[in-house]
């Protein structure tokens, strides 16, 4: 299956740093990354994407792994170092897994390579329900969604997804649900190992990546180094975008 054309939002630079892939997590966008790459443009220039089925990208009938490395993969011309979260991380992955020339660091936020017990369903069916007919304001939107959606920031950041104009998800919720096996899930047959540069940061209030997650990792990235930043949750890049930056910042420039 070829590549999708993905949708971005550039960040060019005068700097002369290797240029910056990032891949955002399940129902985001290029947009929820859009300070911390603008910031990190000052040392070269920074590529946010739309995932497939997310955004502005195209929309397929398939998500997993392989695939989403491949469209990321295609955005590349030579070689990049790669942000990803969460479900990002995992496709950012399975790119330095299946195309090691492609990636000179690896940066890997809260997730592993592991499939997950846990699923979002709950979140595609609210937003699935949500009747849009009438709604005018984002406001409106929130509420209705609050029904069914308690945690307001949960709330904000699905709503990031809402044409407004449209009353439409720009999220192919059919798909994402038909295919959520495989999102929180992982592929046993991606590559064998990435032994270039890997940095996985998590947050110190996540379970997403637990110490016996670790020789899982070091069996696929050899050279993995591990931090946690203090106070964050699974949305460490938005929690504490300044200290994932410096984090951020320090492992790719070493």
């Amino acid at each position: 299956m070829p590549p999708l054309p993905l949708a971005t939002i550039e960040h060019p630079s005068d700097g002369d740093a290797v240029p910056v892939l990032i891949a955002h997590g399940l129902f985001g966008s290029a947009r929820n990354w859009g300070v911390i790459a603008k910031r990190l443009s000052d040392r070269g220039p920074v590529t946010a994407v739309d995932m497939r089925n997310h955004g502005d990208s195209p929309w397929a009938d398939s998500h997993g792994y392989h695939e989403m490395a491949e469209d990321l993969a295609g955005m590349i011309d030579g070689q990049c170092d790669v942000i990803g979260h969460s479900m990002g991380g995992k496709a950012a992955m399975a790119l330095a897994l299946l195309h090691p020339e492609k990636v000179r660091r690896l940066v890997v936020a809260d997730i592993a390579p592991v499939a997950y017990g846990h699923t979002q369903m709950h979140l595609v069916d609210a937003m699935r329900v949500l009747d849009l007919s009438d709604v005018r304001l984002r406001s409106d939107a929130d509420a209705k969604l609050a029904e069914v959606v308690e945690t307001p920031g949960v709330r904000a950041f699905l709503l990031q997804s809402l044409d407004l104009k449209g009353k439409c998800w720009k999220l192919n919720l059919d798909v994402l649900a038909a295919e959520m096996e495989r999102i929180v899930g992982w592929p046993v047959d991606i590559g064998d190992t990435f032994d270039g540069p890997a940095f996985f940061l998590s947050g110190e209030n996540s379970d997403y990546v637990l110490p016996e997650h670790r020789d899982v990792i070091r069996d696929l990235f050899p050279k993995a180094r591990f931090a946690k930043l203090s106070g964050a949750g699974h949305w460490l890049h938005a929690e504490k975008p300044r200290e994932f930056e410096a984090s951020v910042r320090a492992f790719l420039d070493a």
